[in-house]
């Protein structure tokens, strides 16, 4: 290589070696990095302020929902960028790790009180207070597109059980759920609310009660026997 560098041009003065010693001075550092491959696409965020690559969920500023991006992955990152400008970087995610990456600073105000929570935690929480907390929070959780869109009513029901009493609500959630499997906010809030907000100790009182008769004008048999009078 040395020979082949210091071999005179045939056609010019000089060779590679007495060349490059000229142009030295004027190259640049070497990039601090290697150059890494990337692929670019365009995605558009979603209301959940996230865009999807490769069914993985990535964060950015809540501003820019519903608005186009690109988004250039490489190996081990994954930057969003809005018209030439990066306004979210995060790294990649693989395998078993989970589908969301949120960075907290993306989401809107109102949204930013649930950051410390996830699902794992709202069940784990849940499932303390008893099995029909357990299988409240998660048809919330497991009710959305997208997980986090549960979060504000585990949120919610959290709240009560601070309200009202852990007993209370698991006892609440099971007259719920003998209505319905996936049970609202409202009607929970409604069965801690009214003359069942101080549920029978023994439950077996709950199950031997006639549901119906709870919320219909029925005026019983004896009414009937002597014609209405």
């Amino acid at each position: 290589m040395v020979e082949f560098n210091n071999k005179e041009f045939q056609r010019k003065e000089g060779c590679r070696a007495s060349w490059f010693e000229e142009e030295k001075s004027y190259l640049l550092p070497l990039p601090e990095k290697p150059y890494e491959p990337a692929i670019w696409k365009t995605a558009t965020v979603q209301y959940n302020y996230h865009i999807t690559v490769d069914n993985r969920n990535y964060s950015c500023p809540y501003e820019y929902i519903r608005h186009k991006v690109d988004v250039r992955i490489t190996r081990k990152i994954v930057e969003i960028f809005y018209q030439g400008t990066r306004i979210a970087s995060h790294p990649r995610l693989y395998g078993n790790s989970p589908r969301y990456s949120t960075i907290e600073e993306h989401m809107p105000p109102n949204h930013r009180k649930y950051a410390k929570w996830d699902g794992e935690r709202f069940r784990k929480w849940a499932r303390n207070i008893g099995p029909n907390t357990y299988t409240v929070v998660n048809s919330f959780l497991t009710g959305h597109k997208v997980e986090e869109q549960g979060y504000k009513s585990c949120m919610t029901l959290l709240n009560m059980e601070v309200k009202h009493s852990p007993k209370c609500l698991e006892k609440a959630c099971k007259r719920a759920l003998s209505f319905t499997e996936r049970p609202s906010l409202k009607s929970i809030r409604t069965i801690l609310n009214s003359r069942q907000k101080k549920l029978p100790e023994d439950d077996s009182t709950d199950e031997e009660t006639d549901v119906s008769s709870q919320y219909a004008f029925v005026r019983g048999p004896d009414y009937y026997r002597d014609g209405g009078k």
